[in-house]
């Protein structure tokens, strides 16, 4: 008799023990996961916090801003095709680019901090004229205060910017595939006539 009771309690013991060391792992296993997803959040966030603009999709609707006069003899016209010379984004340089529309403007280059938060983005090429909220009839001057009316990018329209250059120049709309590989990029707004080779 002893020796059944010996044996049961044993064994309810040894269940015990087994049970435990069950919990335990489904514990650390529990751990383990919150630990990987935290990680992958992180990893996400810091990903989008290094995100370069250049790397963002600059298609648009092709809607022009109101009053922006069209070229009459531009030096791409549009239907034609032309080489892009420059690297906005990733992809561009190189790529062949159809001519979706040209328009005679001035061009800026402007320094702004996004309405929706993040680093400053400087240097960005183009913000024409008719984006600039009331820009007036007579070209900006560098380092003059403006609010921005373009959308090319997240958190740009209604943006406070300085204008770092200006340049009155032909801007043309493009479509064009990134040399680099992936979707065509439709509507792109804008680049200069300095900024395109012909075919």
């Amino acid at each position: 008799m002893k020796k059944k009771i010996s044996v049961g309690i044993t064994s309810i013991l040894f269940a015990s023990i087994l049970s435990a060391c069950a919990a335990n792992t489904e514990e650390a296993e529990q751990e383990k996961n919150t630990e990987m997803n935290a990680g992958s959040e992180e990893k996400m966030e810091n990903d989008h916090a290094e995100m370069d603009h250049a790397n963002m999709d600059h298609s648009s609707s092709g809607e022009v801003p109101e009053g922006l006069k069209e070229a009459e003899n531009p030096a791409y016209k549009v239907g034609s095709q032309a080489i892009l010379e420059t690297d906005h984004m990733e992809g561009m340089k190189g790529a062949k680019a159809t001519i979706v529309g040209a328009y005679n403007t001035t061009a800026y280059v402007v320094t702004y901090t996004p309405t929706t938060g993040g680093d400053k983005v400087e240097g960005h090429k183009w913000v024409i004229h008719e984006e600039i909220k009331n820009a007036g009839e007579e070209p900006l001057e560098a380092s003059s205060e403006v609010i921005l009316e373009a959308d090319h990018m997240e958190g740009m329209n209604g943006a406070t910017a300085v204008i770092e250059a200006a340049e009155e120049t032909t801007v043309y709309m493009v479509d064009y595939t990134p040399a680099s590989g992936g979707e065509e990029v439709k509507n792109h707004k804008w680049v200069t006539e300095s900024e395109l080779s012909p075919e």
